[in-house]
């Protein structure tokens, strides 16, 4: 048995736009660079979405390794203030999402896009 590591796919990802990276775009890179059909695409981009939901909605942590961390965090009520008229009101307790991005992820980030396809993007 090879003890070699198997190579990590990299997908281009040069012909997106820069203001959001969208659901629908993800379906579209995975039918055109890996070749699943466009329905396979949509349901594996929506079953990963919907697994991250629902392990967050359960309480759960979920970790993507080399990306980041996301939890379910519940923030306590406190006294508000409304910024037009001055006046005391109270914030309800509710549950908030955080992310906390991997230190792989922080690298590549300050390592910017003149490195891109080097050593910071070995998720």
């Amino acid at each position: 048995m090879s003890t070699e590591p198997t190579p990590i796919m990299e997908l281009a990802v040069d012909s997106l736009e820069l203001s959001a990276l969208t659901k629908a775009q993800l379906a579209e890179m995975l039918f055109e660079q890996i070749g699943l059909n466009k329905r396979e695409s949509k349901d594996m981009v929506d079953t990963f979405f919907e697994l991250i939901r629902a392990r967050l909605t359960a309480g759960e942590e979920v970790k993507l390794s080399g990306f980041g961390n996301f939890q379910m965090r519940v923030k306590a009520s406190r006294p508000g203030r409304n910024p037009r008229t001055g006046e005391l009101i109270p914030i309800q307790a509710r549950k908030v999402v955080t992310f906390h991005a991997s230190q792989k992820l922080k690298e590549s980030i300050q390592s910017g896009p003149e490195t891109s396809g080097e050593a910071g993007e070995d998720f």
